[in-house]
């Protein structure tokens, strides 16, 4: 592209320069005042087609350039018959030939053409009709002035031009008007606003010839064609270089430019004022001065028209202004899914309600939703919340504000004169049938507080919250209202879980364990892991505190992480240093929230390739209420057993589902409850609570031997436990009478002098 730039720019210069000799000395014959321009128009055409051949395909793109480069064509054997008609007529300047004006004339009806094509990224048709206003404004302001100073003034000259000529400038004027109005509403696309501005800049090349033919008559004709023509081919060979710069790049957007119609009124109005200190343009015969005094009536017009769409368009926004702001207020206010009031509406219309007088708040969630989230789905538990939100507001009445306050959490501002006792009644009334597409039956708990006037909106809910804390330990399902003092146990269980982070990252949490023998020999066959947790304060906290804390503050996930972790290190440790039949199992407990988190099977893994314990040594032990828990908690146990993991089903025989569980739970360790173990040794023979006792532990023997799986019986207390047991079939428990749970320093003492009994 820069060979074409470069041409082109000489071909300016050198009629610059022959022009400025010809002034001074008139070298040579004056036909050469003609070359220029068809020169410098076919460099500009090759610059096109050069061009095209170098850019991505892009069909607007492509379609324009191709339109451009065919204008040059024309122009170039256009002013090439004005060269020849001016070497014959020399030393005279020739008149434009009918052939050579329309060769011109079709030139620039391709370039209008062209230009039209390009679009302008508008695609409603709203914006477009206002972007058609706005440049049908600016064309004909433009036009107006390029009519009144450049062809009006040669149209009514003493020596009027030929009419091929007056067409060719006309044309050519049109189209600077037309291009100028266009390339200010180009917002980006196939075609570069920077070339498509160089394009649209070689219209005012014609204005600047009609400028000189009226300011100079007949000497201006000369100028026009070797010094202002000519630079048409250097603005088109510089918008292809620059378009092809910007091919492939992120195309440049932009609005279109608003300030041209109100340029195009000022513009009409320089005309107009000229028309009216002339009088010859009134003068008969002359149409001149009804011309500009029409378009200027027609531009105003078209200005009120635009005006009044900008008002209505400013009115529409104004009221989707107004309309996006209530909505935002509301949002910010209410809940998304339920539509009640949130947290921060909730305790603005309490404060409100505490200035005038006491209030009642009612707390309640409901029992059990994480299980509904966990089992049926997000949806489903989405689906409930918003029921329960339809019979919270049923029941509260007219006059209450009900609110969600977080998660299945809400709040009802019991509304005055109404005892808060009656609307928990009615919630409760109302759940006892099921609820919501899934026809879920649901059970809630509530607290109830009631305040006098003034007092702290924060002190009405901490009470609330108190009193549904109770109500939950109460077994739930119920309702409780707030006595003094109830919070508590509330704030001591808050804050045991703010401990737990703490204890967490202070390292206060030991692991001991408890050993798993073989009823026949007395051997140590495994191990239980079980955390303890040693308060600097509190001394021993009984894990029956703070797992359900950890649970529910969700810190048993990085909790479970270390202890599985450090039971792979313990047990790898045993097995390095005692021999590679030490121990048999390892066996951490696994929360269900554990089995939700979505890098727990990672988590194993790294703890098995860290520790270097081979994979069929981890037992994993659970309950059977965490391993019904879903699809995604059976996709894990899966994985786990995959990977050489044994999964030990922990206080078997308690739930409803054990014998279901064991065809679709892999499981390969069967653990007897304590609860079949307990009193098993003292029930007389041939008794009906001894046959049963004994019947129910043979029974889980025999099935788990169908099944191929190992059995543990647990909560071994007695020798004689440990004889039953063995006699019904069990060949390993544990409990206190077997080992007690220990700290690993001493498990390692007894492993050592195992070993040594055995050497000896």
């Amino acid at each position: 592209m820069r060979r074409h730039v470069v041409s082109a720019g000489l071909i300016c210069l050198l009629g610059t320069v022959w022009f400025i000799l010809w002034t001074a000395f008139r070298p040579g014959p004056v036909a050469i005042g003609y070359v220029f321009m068809p020169l410098s128009m076919a460099v500009g055409g090759l610059a096109a087609h050069s061009l095209r051949r170098r850019m991505t395909p892009a069909p607007a793109g492509r379609r324009f350039w191709l339109l451009l480069e065919i204008c040059c064509y024309l122009f170039a054997a256009g002013f090439g018959v004005l060269l020849a008609d001016a070497v014959r007529t020399a030393p005279e300047l020739p008149a434009m030939p009918p052939l050579g004006a329309g060769l011109i004339g079709a030139g620039v009806l391709v370039a209008m053409w062209g230009v039209a094509q390009v679009p302008v990224g508008v695609s409603s048709w709203y914006e477009r009709g206002k972007q058609w206003l706005d440049r049908t404004i600016a064309f004909l302001g433009c036009s107006t002035v390029l009519w009144h100073f450049g062809i009006s003034p040669m149209f009514w000259a003493p020596d009027p031009w030929t009419p091929s000529a007056l067409v060719v400038l006309l044309l050519a004027c049109l189209f600077a008007a037309g291009a100028i109005t266009k390339v200010s509403y180009i917002a980006g696309g196939p075609v570069d606003r920077r070339a498509m501005r160089l394009v649209a800049s070689t219209g005012l090349m014609a204005a600047g010839v009609a400028l000189l033919a009226v300011l100079g008559g007949y000497h201006g004709i000369l100028p026009g064609q070797a010094v202002c023509m000519p630079v048409c081919g250097l603005l088109i060979a510089l918008g292809a270089r620059r378009q092809l710069a910007a091919d492939g790049a992120p195309a440049r957007t932009g609005g279109g430019s608003v300030w041209l119609p109100y340029l195009a009124v000022l513009a009409v109005d320089v005309p107009v004022a000229d028309v009216l200190i002339r009088p010859w343009h009134w003068a008969p015969g002359v149409w001149e001065g009804r011309v500009v005094v029409l378009a200027a009536v027609v531009v105003t017009a078209l200005v009120a028209l635009r005006q009044f769409v900008v008002h209505r368009e400013n009115a529409r926004l104004l009221r989707e202004k107004q309309e996006s702001e209530a909505l935002l207020r509301h949002e910010a206010t209410h809940d998304p899914l339920t539509g009640l009031a949130n947290r921060a509406l909730f305790r603005y219309a309490l404060d409100r309600a505490l200035e005038t007088g006491p209030a009642t708040v009612l707390l309640a969630d409901l029992d059990e939703f994480k299980t509904v989230n966990d089992s049926l789905g997000h949806d489903a538990g989405d689906g409930l919340l918003m029921a329960f939100a339809r019979v919270l507001r049923d029941a509260a009445g007219d006059g209450a504000e009900v609110a969600r306050l977080a998660g299945d959490e809400f709040a009802v501002l019991v509304p005055p004169g109404v005892m808060g006792e009656e609307v928990a009644r009615r919630i409760a009334d109302a759940t006892a049938a099921p609820i919501s597409e899934q026809r879920l039956l649901v059970k809630f708990s509530a607290g109830l507080a009631t305040a006098p006037p003034n007092t702290s909106v924060s002190d009405v809910l901490r009470q609330a919250d108190a009193a549904l804390y109770a109500a939950k330990e109460r077994g739930r399902a119920n309702w409780v209202r707030y006595a003094w003092g109830m919070e508590r146990p509330a704030s001591a269980h808050a804050r045991l879980g703010g401990d737990l982070r703490r204890a967490l990252d202070a390292g206060e949490f030991r692991i001991v364990y408890q050993p798993i023998v073989s009823l026949g020999d007395g051997e140590i066959v495994g191990v239980e892991a079980l955390v303890r947790w040693e308060h600097p304060e509190r001394g021993l906290v009984s894990p029956a505190d703070f797992i359900p804390a950890a649970e529910r503050t969700g810190l048993i996930v990085p909790l479970g992480r270390w202890v599985l972790r450090e039971t792979c290190r313990q047990a790898a440790a045993w097995i390095a240093e005692f021999g590679p039949d030490v121990l048999d199992k390892a066996a951490p407990n696994v929360s269900v929230r554990q089995l939700h988190d979505p890098d727990f099977v990672a988590d194993v893994a790294a703890a098995l390739a860290d520790s270097g314990l081979p994979a069929n040594r981890l037992v994993l032990e659970l309950t059977e209420s965490a391993v019904l828990r879903g699809q995604h908690v059976s996709q894990v146990l899966h994985e786990l057993h995959d990977m050489g993991v044994r999964l030990a089903l922990d206080d078997f025989g308690t739930g409803e589902s054990s014998l279901s569980l064991l065809r679709a739970f892999p499981a390969a360790i069967v653990k007897l409850d304590k609860s079949f173990v307990d009193g098993i040794e003292l029930d007389e023979p041939d008794t009906p609570a001894a046959d049963a006792r004994q019947a129910v532990a043979r029974a889980v023997a025999q099935l788990a031997d169908a099944l191929g799986l190992d059995t543990v019986a647990e909560g071994i207390e007695s020798q004689e436990q440990a004889d039953r047991l063995l006699r019904l079939g069990y060949h390993v428990g544990q409990g206190y009478h077997l080992g007690r749970p220990m700290p690993p320093g001493q498990l390692t003492e007894l492993l050592a002098a195992r070993r040594v009994k055995a050497a000896a």
